[in-house]
């Protein structure tokens, strides 16, 4: 394979016409599943109160940036593989080559965020209570895209550079050109952006394994033994937020495998071995990474069952695919209105109380007054009648 000059326009690469249209129908594929899922987890977690918590709010933004990564890079890397060369110019590539790194930047910073927010809530649940809040949680997002920017923007200003890469089709920072200035961008880019937050989860879960160890003996010898409910309760309470944590978990090591190819090609060519890899060995990886885009939607599809219930509930004809029982449908759908329900419920037993009080506080009046008035008519009636005996006796 050898790279050929064409006036106007960037290199191309001499590889057979199917490797381009096979490359680009898989990210086609690729983007179009990204687009459409991310879409529809951002719809019902927005649509449902019931999943409106803190920690589901880093989940739709995960879902926020792995949208823009599909719509931002597949249509373009589509494009170019039709034509089997970059076609947008300069300006274009540098512009296409931020937004994926822009966005795949926040897609592991969140990844990371959910890990720390699981194992707060699991190791330390009473913290976490007082810890986060909505507001919290939105500042903490402000500041991950405050972070992915950061690392995203150097190369505009001289600290490597966005080029064509691979079947040069597709844009992504330079990591192949072996210069002191490149190479520190791109250890110091590994280190903060995919090493540190991947020994971050490590730590996380190590952790939470620890804590659903040392609570699931505990429930064995205290729970069981002494039939301590409080203690089941709160172990419950611990196995469901486990259940969300095994989800996170799911995600992020399936993220972590997409990205791990290109971030072993980046790291043989920041070793100075550039010279042994092949265009397809460039471009393959890339779009395994951009595939990470789609892992999201279907795993909350798969194993989340308040997520399926929403999704049947909010996009009916999805019920069905999805094997959403429309008992469960209709109970997610009834849940705001029941607790109302209750609530008023509530409230008229509350006023009935009150009612029921009042009465009887009137009736205990009333009858007290009754027995002081039989009271004084039966001591007058004495104190008459004494008198008149002693009137009688002078």
């Amino acid at each position: 394979m050898t790279a050929k000059g064409i006036p106007g326009a960037f290199p191309t690469v001499d590889v057979p016409d199917h490797a381009h249209y096979t490359i680009g129908a898989v990210i086609l594929i690729v983007g179009i599943t990204g687009t459409l899922g991310n879409f529809l987890v951002i719809y019902v977690f927005c649509r449902s109160r019931t999943l409106q918590k803190p920690a589901n709010i880093f989940i739709v933004n995960l879902a926020v940036s792995d949208f823009l990564m599909s719509i931002t890079q597949s249509p373009v890397f589509f494009t170019n593989s039709l034509h089997k060369r970059w076609i947008f110019g300069e300006k274009g590539c540098e512009l296409y080559a931020f937004c994926g790194a822009l966005f795949g930047i926040t897609s592991m910073i969140t990844l990371m965020v959910i890990a720390l927010d699981r194992y707060f809530v699991i190791t330390k649940p009473l913290a976490s209570v007082r810890v986060m809040s909505k507001k919290k949680a939105l500042i903490i997002l402000v500041g991950v895209w405050l972070y992915s920017l950061a690392w995203s923007l150097p190369p505009f200003f001289g600290w490597s550079a966005y080029v064509p890469e691979g079947l040069m089709t597709s844009c992504s920072w330079d990591y192949m050109t072996f210069t002191p200035s490149v190479r520190a961008y791109t250890m110091l880019l590994f280190c903060f952006v995919f090493f540190i937050p991947l020994i971050a989860i490590i730590y996380s879960y190590v952790f939470i394994f620890e804590a659903i160890k040392k609570a699931n003996k505990s429930i064995q010898t205290f729970g069981c033994k002494h039939g301590n409910k409080e203690l089941q309760k709160q172990y419950q309470r611990m196995k469901n937020e486990w259940k969300l944590a095994k989800i996170a978990l799911i995600v992020i090591l399936l993220y972590v495998i997409s990205w791990s190819p290109y971030s072993a090609v980046a790291l043989v060519a920041f070793a100075g071995y550039s010279h042994v890899l092949t265009p397809f060995m460039n471009s393959i990886p890339a779009v395994i990474a951009k595939a990470s885009a789609i892992h999201n939607p279907i795993i909350y599809a798969i194993t989340h069952p308040k997520y399926r219930a929403a999704i049947a509930t909010y996009v009916p004809c999805l019920g069905s695919l999805l094997r959403v029982s429309p008992k469960d449908s209709r109970s997610f759908s009834s849940y705001p209105s029941s607790r109302r329900a209750t609530v008023t419920s509530q409230s008229s037993e509350t006023s009935g109380l009150q009612k029921g009080r009042r009465r009887l506080s009137s009736l205990s009046e009333s009858e007290s007054v009754r027995k002081i008035e039989s009271f004084k008519v039966v001591h007058y009636g004495a104190y008459y009648k004494s008198s008149r005996k002693s009137q009688g006796s002078k």
